[in-house]
């Protein structure tokens, strides 16, 4: 499968988004991934105010059966979500699991007025009513069963898509 340049997919993200931004918006990237989006994101849009993260892994509804993640990363926002207009940032978007978690997880920071989601790709095969609101890219195929769609980030910041076979 050909996968397209996650660096471009991000510009496009950041022009699907720009006509939509508000004076209060505020940007909430789920780790990792996410987290790297919402960075660029941050930098194409020009958003003053300072960047937010999530880590989904004790919001998960699987926890029980998967355990906590290897690497759990610090969630952390700097400001005050309370009637913001909040754009929740992640790479991949699939069984929407991963956004349920952190809207739960967000909302323990306050009640925004509202919340937004931005994906790099959408991979389809939801299993709970979730969708993105802007998406760069959406997979034209079904992966192989129990694959994986990964953003990687090298040294010098550039980013990658990569499928992971089962």
């Amino acid at each position: 499968m050909n996968l397209p340049d996650a660096n471009v997919l991000c510009e496009q993200l950041a022009t699907l988004i720009r006509s939509q931004l508000r004076p209060d918006t505020a940007l909430v990237g789920i780790h990792s991934g996410g987290v790297w989006v919402a960075e660029r994101l941050h930098q194409l849009l020009g958003i003053a105010e300072p960047l937010g993260s999530i880590d989904v892994s004790f919001y998960r509804d699987d926890y029980g059966s998967r355990g906590l993640h290897p690497h759990p990363q610090k969630s952390g926002i700097p400001f005050d979500v309370s009637e913001r207009h909040i754009i929740l940032v992640d790479d991949v978007l699939y069984t929407g699991r991963t956004t349920r978690a952190a809207l739960n997880e967000l909302f323990d920071y306050g009640r925004p007025a509202c919340v937004d989601l931005a994906v790099l790709v959408d991979r389809g095969e939801r299993q709970l009513p979730i969708g993105p609101t802007w998406c760069a890219w959406h997979l034209p195929e079904r992966l192989p069963a129990g694959s994986k769609l990964d953003l990687k980030r090298d040294v010098a910041g550039n980013l990658s898509l990569e499928v992971k076979s089962a």
